[in-house]
């Protein structure tokens, strides 16, 4: 049936009907009052998504984009930074951390394990002379379906005094808490297709007054991606550069869905459509990538040797799409993505679906329904 693709994916995710209706929308003047309006809505919700007062500043880009500009506005050639990596997109910031010259001083974790806090504790405590500049760490790590411990990390950057923390927030904003000021956040990055529930293309970096002071001395070389210009322009409810106008509209939108929804029934809703998800996939007897006290709220990854057959099955027969692993999980696992625009009708659909898939290739282990059964019992409890 044409028109009827479900996203179960961790990005893009589904688009809710009155921001595509926004999308739609004929555009309008970049430099017009009336965007500027646009404008100073769209970042007074942007600050209230990200819980503070500082800059959350709007860049024509991809989360990579938004993440290599966190990185790249308020660091020099040569200093020492702190790159986790226990996934995909901490490896990718190691990649582009050294690109710039940049010094790169490891922690790991296996792919599927969260980091532990306590390596950052003490290389950050046998750091005496302050040569660590920053530390860049993956909240919520996309290839994996695991959380980090953001909040327990950024207490001890914090505590060293000197070095920034630079947070790849992409799947996590807007799913799961981020209290940018309360924690003391320096800078975080995001993407538009994530937890903001429309389409590629934007990209947003929050960014601390700390993080200011030293943007005032960075060195890297930076032109479309330099922040100074983006806060001079929001600064004006106005871009630097042109902007994607009607993605704009569209945020607006969904800003203004998210704000009627508030926070911590966001907040609940992941969380329920995660426990859902997991409970589910434990009863059909399938294996979780993630440990439970790391699960992310965005994305759940399963095991199985059958993972690229069950996704064709899922596709084929009910147009559902949900991903692939990544690298070396490729063909060892799939991720079922319950993340923005996502209800519980659609992770009962996913789970329907997965188990029917299961018995057609004649790997169902369990009794028919009972992931749905187990889903529906999480569902139902909230």
């Amino acid at each position: 049936m044409d028109d009827k693709l479900m996203l179960m994916i961790p990005g893009p995710t589904p688009v809710p009907e009155q921001a595509l209706r926004a999308l739609a929308k004929h555009p309008i003047g970049h430099r017009s009052k009336e965007f500027e309006a646009v404008i100073a809505e769209v970042t007074e919700n942007l600050k209230w998504l990200h819980q503070t007062q500082s800059d959350v500043l709007m860049l024509t880009a991809s989360g990579t984009g938004a993440m290599e500009a966190g990185i790249i506005n308020f660091l020099s050639p040569g200093d020492r930074v702190i790159v986790a990596s226990n996934g995909k997109f901490g490896e990718r910031w190691a990649f582009v951390a050294k690109a710039y010259n940049l010094t790169v001083d490891p922690i790991t974790a296996e792919w599927g394990q969260a980091l532990d806090p306590e390596q950052f504790r003490q290389k950050l405590e046998a750091d005496t002379n302050k040569e660590i500049k920053a530390v860049i760490v993956t909240h919520s790590e996309t290839s994996t379906g695991v959380v980090n411990d953001l909040e327990t990390i950024n207490r001890h950057v914090k505590a060293h005094g000197e070095a920034l923390i630079i947070v790849d927030a992409v799947t996590s904003l807007g799913a799961m808490n981020v209290p940018f000021d309360a924690w003391g956040l320096d800078v975080v990055a995001s993407g538009s297709q994530k937890g903001f529930m429309i389409p590629p293309g934007l990209g947003f970096v929050a960014v601390s007054a700390k993080a200011w002071s030293a943007y005032k001395t960075a060195k890297l070389p930076k032109f479309y991606l330099d922040l100074g210009k983006y806060k001079k322009a929001t600064d004006k409810n106005s871009s630097p550069f042109t902007p994607p106008i009607n993605l704009i509209f569209a945020l607006q939108t969904t800003l203004r869905m998210m704000k009627q929804e508030g926070l911590e029934n966001i907040f609940k809703r992941h969380e329920r459509q995660m426990k859902a998800t997991r409970a589910a996939a434990t009863a059909m007897g399938l294996k979780l990538y993630a440990p439970d006290h790391a699960a992310a709220r965005s994305i759940t990854a399963v095991v199985t040797s059958d993972a690229e057959q069950i996704r064709s099955i899922v596709k084929k027969r009910f147009d559902i799409v949900m991903a692939g692993g990544q690298d070396h999980l490729k063909g060892e696992i799939f991720r079922i993505g319950h993340l923005g625009f996502v209800s519980d009708r659609d992770i009962l659909t996913a789970i329907a679906a997965l188990e029917a898939a299961l018995q057609e290739l004649g790997k169902a282990t369990a009794q028919v329904g009972a992931g749905v059964a187990a889903a529906a019992k999480i569902l139902g409890e909230s």
